[in-house]
């Protein structure tokens, strides 16, 4: 621990501050005391990161995933604050050095060392998989080393089993000595066994003194990761068996954590056992040399000189790699900047054919109109698109036309922010909604061209209204029937409503009803009905849970739960493993299997149906099929529904933080990506991202923030 200097804080959180026990590149740890006296280690966030929302987002997952595990081999949350000015985080003080600290201040530790080393972190790893956690970055300086056995520490980028977690785009994700092959190749696709490999990696690490994979540079340490041999010269012969199968490539090949403890209790705990891979007698503990080299590195058969010279081997391998941009992992390690795939070759010659509204820049434009003494929070704002005009609506926003070519607002219309974006447009008009007071709620058609209001009609204060091929579809102020309205306001038609709840829904501009036999929607199986004057038919009925995607064939498409079970878990996502394809005229329902159940936001665009989970996983499967057609881990969280662009063949996202990605429509590769705005606002968490295509211009949506970029993406 090193004394407090200017400008350390004094106290945190109510802890008084003793001083700091380390700093790295995201925060300070400091010692602090309770007022009763309790010891605690505050991990306090640097500045310039408490101002990025995607870095707040992940100190906040850190905290949830470390309050999960709770065990003897890891330091417990003890108090936290994520939405302070600086975040904060508090666990429970283990005075002791780390690992990598043990390790140069007295050299490798000895078999019995190494056996209850290994002992301790399998159960740490047991509690954290239990948890339902893989922790990703198990390395030497996050194994404390106390009296009573090792403590694994640090959460900062574990992330649920199944992929349900946050990591910053272009930030490295974890350790390269100390990853796993697949945690270089596919970071999203990690499973416990992830930990097993760099458990390997540390146990060689402790045993030695350097890893079995280091080398002169990242780059080449991730290489030989993924592709080399690892080097075990001086592990321990009885330790030897198991650093070998942790450290396979196949994750499916690698023992699992108990046949792991079991193999480690077997071995002897005694220290007189045989040397480090040579059957000689053991050799005492020794500080390893300044160059970072194990004991007995110049026989030939340890690391040390055997390990520099296979670094210099790679090294013009390893810059040829990185200087081409197919070096393994270089979407991990590289710098968080906008970046072009070898795909945009095909894209530039696609590029000629795009068509963008004359004058077209990009432009950016905040979606916030403050209006005095009016509150401005109600739901998420955005925009809809007719021709080159954009017509945007929501929170903290009157309605407003905008112009596609450059951002410029064209007109405004309203005093009072609209509760949601524009319902849609259509025969020059923009449909809109209006709450003039708590027990009311009307559809506004407003005239597209100047904004002056054409007609208004009230609605079902708890139903949307949703625009038909014949016109709008609305459900009345009392539920009783179904009303729908043409495009001068004049009413069409009605159709009764059931006494149960229904809603509105258009599936292929063909007006329908869904019905549930319960008083909740969702909770029950419900009936697709057909609408028409006067009518209200039974077609199919549908499993709970079921989700309506659209038409394919004008037949209407939903997807069904594999399970219709309520979870309230943080960021579960419900798997889906089939299609259910409804023969409008005799209600008879076609089920397509998935290849396997899907988790994630489904949309169905021109026969394809994209599954986006939040943690950036990309799925295209085949609406008439099931099959799937490709998969893509994009490493960009908190994606939007797709925009799919057949000129380009591209299918286009966004994220909360106005991140851009553009995908190949046919093979889901990545053609390029954005860095996020620099400033997208403080609604980012608040409000979904959107993106929507304006001819061929991309408009997108990020917290209160509407920008346009251009389809060629970011400059090379």
């Amino acid at each position: 621990m090193t004394p407090l200097s200017t400008g350390d804080p004094e106290s945190i959180g109510g802890y008084t501050l003793l001083g700091r026990l380390g700093a790295g590149g995201m925060g300070v740890v400091y010692l602090g005391v309770s007022a009763s006296g309790r010891q605690v280690a505050v991990k306090l966030v640097h500045g310039p990161y408490a101002q990025e929302e995607e870095f707040r987002t992940r100190f906040r997952q850190e905290i949830a995933a470390a309050r999960r595990v709770s065990g003897a081999f890891t330091a417990p949350v003890v108090d936290a604050d994520p939405d302070a000015d600086r975040p904060w985080m508090a666990t429970l003080y283990v005075p002791g050095l780390n690992l990598a600290e043990a390790v140069e201040k007295d050299g490798p530790l000895n078999q019995r060392e190494l056996r209850a080393l290994g002992l301790g972190l399998t159960e740490a790893l047991r509690d954290i998989h239990r948890a339902g956690l893989v922790h990703r970055d198990l390395k030497p300086r996050n194994v404390l080393m106390t009296g009573d056995g090792p403590r694994v520490i640090d959460f900062g980028i574990s992330r649920t089993s199944d992929n349900q977690g946050l990591t910053t785009t272009g930030r490295m994700i974890g350790t390269p000595p100390f990853m796993s092959p697949e945690q270089l190749e596919a970071p999203r696709d990690v499973t416990p066994a992830s930990d097993v490999f760099s458990l390997g990696s540390l146990l060689v690490f402790a045993a030695v003194g350097t890893g079995p994979f280091d080398a002169g540079s990242p780059y080449i340490t991730g290489y030989q990761v993924v592709h080399g041999t690892p080097d075990l010269g001086g592990v321990p012969e009885a330790l030897l068996g198991i650093v070998e199968r942790c450290l396979d490539k196949d994750p499916a090949a690698r023992p699992e954590l108990t046949d792991i403890h079991r193999m480690l209790r077997a071995l002897p705990e005694s220290d007189a056992a045989e040397s480090p891979t040579t059957g000689q007698s053991a050799q005492p503990r020794r500080r390893p040399s300044a160059a970072g080299t194990s004991p007995g590195a110049t026989t030939g058969t340890g690391t040390g000189t055997g390990k520099r010279r296979r670094a210099r081997m790679l090294t013009g391998l390893g810059v040829a790699l990185a200087v081409t941009g197919l070096c393994v992992g270089v979407g991990v390690f590289v710098a968080d900047r906008d970046t072009t795939t070898s795909s945009e070759t095909a894209a530039t010659a696609t590029a000629r054919a795009s068509s963008l509204p004359d004058g077209w820049r990009p432009w950016r434009t905040e979606l916030r109109h403050d209006v005095r003494g009016v509150p401005l929070d109600y739901d998420s704002p955005g925009c809809s698109a007719e021709g080159t005009a954009l017509f945007c609506g929501g929170t903290g926003y009157t309605v407003a036309r905008i112009d596609a070519a450059s951002g410029r607002t064209l007109w405004r219309t309203g005093t009072r922010p609209q509760g949601a974006q524009p319902i849609g447009v259509r025969d020059g008009l923009v449909y809109v909604y209006e709450d003039p007071n708590d027990s009311i709620k009307r559809v506004v058609a407003l005239d597209a061209t100047t904004g002056n209001r054409r007609w208004q009609r009230d609605i079902s204060k708890s139903e949307d209204a949703v625009l038909y091929d014949g016109g709008l579809l609305t459900l009345s102020p009392d539920h009783a029937s179904f009303v729908a309205y043409g495009p001068s306001g004049k009413e069409l038609w009605r159709a009764p409503s059931r006494d149960t709840y229904c809603a509105p829904s258009a599936l292929g501009g063909v007006p329908y009803a869904l019905c549930y036999r319960g008083t909740e929607p969702d909770q029950s199986p419900f009936e697709l009905m057909k609408l028409g004057p006067g009518s209200l038919t039974g077609t199919a009925r549908l499993p709970e849970k079921a989700q309506a995607l659209g038409t394919v064939g004008g037949q209407p498409l939903f997807l069904a739960p594999q399970t219709a079970k309520d979870v309230y878990d943080a960021g579960y996502e419900r798997p889906y493993n089939a299609l259910l394809r409804v023969a409008s005229e005799t209600g008879r329902i076609r089920r397509i299997p998935l290849e396997r159940p899907l988790t994630g936001a489904a949309t169905l665009v021109d026969g394809v149906v994209y599954f986006v989970r939040s943690d950036g996983l990309v799925t295209a499967v085949s609406a008439d099929s099931g099959r799937q057609l490709w998969q893509k881990v994009t490493d960009v969280e908190s994606l939007s529904a797709p925009a799919v662009s057949a000129t380009y063949q591209r299918v286009y996202f966004s994220n909360r933080f106005g991140r851009l990605l553009a995908l190949d429509s046919r093979t889901g590769a990545q053609v390029w990506r954005t860095s996020a705005l620099d400033d997208p606002g403080d609604k980012t968490q608040d409000y979904p991202p959107r993106v929507l295509l304006v001819k061929d211009a991309i408009v997108a949506m990020a917290g209160d923030t509407a920008f346009s970029r251009s389809p060629d993406g970011p400059p090379t």
